[in-house]
């Protein structure tokens, strides 16, 4: 075999599971030999058989992970790709990203010019535009760009563009509405001066004056837009607008002056009308939007402004912004805490709704963790800050969901390459129109050119632009208010593909803590003196078993005996003297060494151990008491979560390191189908990559920490957090509530969102396929039915209006379902 190595760059990793997902992906192919991915060099080289496949098919399986892969290598051409493209950057760059909030874009167009016109400055990696979160996301060379040059160049292209947060769009709202009052009060009085002369012959001027003041205060807009857009050499939606409003005007002002030998009617409404509806149409996507983008505001709005200081014992309030790690601040009653924190003094219940989502308070005391943000509710706490600012909790979160939702999912890229012909395509339509119906019909010229006016006004791409994105940021803001975190928006997508889900036992389906499950004592009723000197004995140890021992008596509110003479025998178990009698507590091999026979009792014992229980041997002066069986018990809702998974069609299998026969039981206990036992940690990975080669798509559910290998390699990989540091977990879906019901519930919401996308999708679609041939008259012949051009630009501005109302019903979604 001659195998040949190619050395592919690739954008778009951010992490080593970014690594990891694109290594399986390639390793799946048949005919490679090896792979290696570098995070640091964006690079993938791979060892292939070229007579199984060839560089287009490793780049075709690098774009559908998820990744992009840049035309124009030396070594090779690859085919274009609709994302944009980039220079990949040196190994000795100084790797840096950088997110700025835009102003001035329109539609989905002006996205993509900012998104090439940045692509290609020299030294950046990558350049994203999300239109719906009005977000630019670069990676580029921090040592050869300053975050000015690429601030410079957005502006330079026509828009605007800063770092911190995107215009509120409560405001663009309230700007939206001003304009709409102002081009509907001109536009009102021109509907019936059309058919009422009251100024006889100068009415006519009388209109002209208000739809010029309409045309060039309201509709100025799409004429920089416009502007703006041919200067990039591109074209978007303003184009379309700007072409049709000024061909409806112009030839009225033409038909009213009988200038250049035009005469006839006049129909300065029809471009009045125009603007004040497409006007209408952006208010209510600016109100639409807004509400899509409220979650993540009033998580930011959630944190303290000012703390309390306690430095030598005096207090001082100061900007929170001023605290340092290690610094002590005080909390009282009904304060925000400002800081993640230690607490050193004090105990209190703190609402920690904003990071659970539980609305039930947790109590805190000296030792115990606090989160900034969260409220503290009964008593005076004393918290030693350990991270501040950027390194919070909340700060992480934020950071995670705003990158989230500026990426782009890959199920926009369709239309994405759509937008690019887009508008020169329906410019082509219009004209075609127009000399169909004057030409070839014979319709004559004013009902020919209202048809073209009205194909330009009809056709959006804003549609398309606003499907994915509004959906994504809907379903990952969904998510957040309920402590699911999607760290990136192909999760969002890929979540739904899930064939086979793998389960990590202990921690996850398990408390990860022992606990007496039984009882067997010797006499009947004995069961309470079984326990009272169990625990007795057990107190001198810290084995876990008997730490569950002694964790039980307490809870059954047993006193203890006083107890002497306590000794332990390593590996087998304790002995002390207690109520006067010498008493053993320990494994079988104790009793078989100290000659105490197990009897009767022995057949249950059997049992116990087949179910995967661990048993604790209690004797008294030479006779057999009873015995302990304990084990480690399923946490609350883990059977119903299981089931739940197993109707959405997905296959359940569990990880553990138990024998098998254990495994078994607990896996029967929990409802899952398979099971994976005697599996060594490190191993976990080596399954996750077994069941990927029988060609299923793979999810892992663990520790985000622990079981971080296993997670990285998974397609999609849900990590049982706690809340104390998302950014460190591996997976792609965070629950941070540590809730196994979570895992259900986000797969649903990733269902649910792509659903929506899809949809969004096919109204975009549906819309411009069936819009722009009603609007070019393919219905008149039949049914004489013709539209006006006001009437085109109304269902123009609805068409985005109803795409981000329908991602806002995902707010619908019913987490606790």
């Amino acid at each position: 075999m001659n195998e040949i190595r190619a050395d592919i760059p690739v954008l778009g990793m951010k992490c080593q599971k970014c690594v990891a997902k694109l290594t399986a992906a390639l390793t799946a192919l048949a005919g490679v030999e090896s792979v290696e991915v570098s995070l640091d060099e964006r690079r993938a080289r791979v060892l292939y058989d070229p007579s199984s496949l060839d560089r287009y098919a490793l780049a075709d399986a690098i774009r559908q992970a998820g990744f992009t892969v840049p035309d124009g290598e030396p070594d090779a051409p690859l085919p274009e790709s609709p994302d944009v493209v980039a220079t990949p950057l040196p190994e000795d760059a100084e790797r840096a990203r950088l997110t700025l909030s835009l102003g001035g874009m329109t539609c989905a167009n002006c996205a993509a010019t900012i998104e090439k016109g940045i692509a290609r400055m020299a030294g950046v990696a990558s350049a994203t535009v999300n239109f719906a979160a009005e977000k630019l996301t670069v990676e580029y060379d921090g040592s050869s760009l300053a975050v000015d040059d690429i601030r410079s160049a957005v502006e330079n292209l026509g828009y605007r563009a800063w770092r911190g947060d995107a215009v509120d769009r409560q405001d663009d709202a309230r700007t939206q509405l001003y304009w709409l009052i102002v081009s509907a009060l001109l536009t009102a009085p021109i509907m019936p001066l059309m058919w009422w002369m009251p100024f006889g012959e100068g009415t006519g001027l009388v209109n002209g004056l208000l739809a010029t003041m309409v045309q060039f205060s309201a509709g100025l807009i799409f004429y920089r837009g416009a502007y703006k857009s041919l200067r990039n050499r591109s074209a978007n939606m303003d184009v379309l607008v700007a072409l049709g409003i000024t061909a409806a005007y112009g030839y009225s002002v033409l038909a009213q002056f009988n200038l250049f030998g035009v005469s006839g009617p006049v129909f300065f409404e029809t471009s009045a009308m125009l603007i004040t509806f497409i006007r209408f149409g952006k208010w209510l996507e600016a109100r639409a939007r807004g509400k899509a983008s409220q979650a993540l505001k009033k998580l930011l709005h959630l944190q303290a402004d000012q703390a309390v200081l306690v430095v030598d014992g005096v207090e001082q309030e100061v900007p929170a912004s001023r605290v340092k790690p290690g610094d002590t601040v005080l909390v009282r009653p009904g304060e925000k805490i400002p800081v993640d924190g230690e607490v050193i003094e004090g105990q209190s219940a703190v609402d920690e709704a904003m990071v659970t989502g539980e609305s039930v308070p947790v109590e805190k005391e000296p030792g115990q963790t606090v989160t900034g943000a969260t409220i503290n509710l009964t008593g005076r706490l004393l918290v030693r800050a350990t991270r501040v600012g950027e390194a919070t909790v909340l700060a992480q979160i934020v950071r995670m969901v705003e990158e989230a939702q500026t990426e782009k999912a890959p199920i926009q890229r369709l239309a994405d390459a759509v937008s690019n012909v887009f508008v020169p395509v329906v410019v082509a339509i219009a004209v075609a129109t127009f000399f169909a119906w004057y030409l070839a019909a014979d319709a004559g010229f004013l009902f020919a050119f209202k048809m073209a006016i009205a194909v330009l006004v009809i056709a959006c791409p804003c549609a398309l632009g606003l499907a994915t994105p509004t959906a994504i940021m809907v379903g990952s803001a969904v998510g957040l208010s309920a402590g699911i975190l999607f760290k990136r928006a192909p999760v969002l997508e890929h979540i739904s593909r899930l064939q086979v889900l793998l389960l990590d036992k202990t921690g996850t389906l398990t408390r990860g803590e022992f606990t007496v499950t039984d009882l067997v004592s010797v006499t009947p009723d004995g069961e309470t003196d079984l326990l009272r000197l169990a625990a007795a004995v057990e107190v001198a140890s810290t084995h876990p078993l008997a730490r569950a021992v002694v964790r039980r008596a307490a809870e059954a509110g047993i006193e203890l005996p006083a107890v002497s003479e306590a000794s332990e025998t390593s590996g087998f178990g304790l002995s002390s003297v207690a109520d006067g009698k010498t008493v053993l507590a320990g494994s079988q091999r104790l009793m078989e060494q100290q000659r105490i026979a197990v009897g009767d009792l022995q057949r249950r014992c059997d049992d116990l151990v087949s179910q995967g229980k661990s048993l604790v041997f209690v004797a008294t002066d030479g006779q057999l008491l009873g015995v302990l069986a304990l084990a480690d018990t399923l946490k609350d809702y883990v059977p119903e979560t299981i089931q739940r998974i197993r109707a959405l069609g997905i296959q359940t299998v569990m990880v553990t390191g138990d024998r098998l026969a254990a495994a078994r039981t607990i896996a029967a206990e929990a409802g899952i189908e398979e099971v994976e036992a005697e599996v060594l940690p490190g191993d976990k990975q080596q399954v996750v990559r077994r069941y990927q080669q029988q060609g299923l798509f793979v999810g892992m559910v663990g520790d985000g920490i622990n079981d971080a290998p296993a997670l990285a390699a998974a397609d999609i990989g849900i990590a049982i957090g706690s809340g104390s540091d998302v950014a460190k977990e591996t997976g792609d879906l965070i629950l941070v509530k540590g809730d196994i019901r979570d895992v259900e519930r986000g797969i649903r919401l990733g269902r649910k969102t792509l659903s929506k996308i899809k949809q969004n999708l096919f109204w975009a679609f549906f819309y411009n396929v069936v819009g722009i041939p009603v609007a070019a008259g393919l219905l008149y012949p039949a049914f004489g039915i013709a539209l006006k051009p006001e009437y085109a630009g109304l269902a123009m501005a609805f068409s985005s209006v109803s795409v981000v109302t329908n991602s806002l019903l995902l707010n619908r979604f019913k987490v606790k379902g």
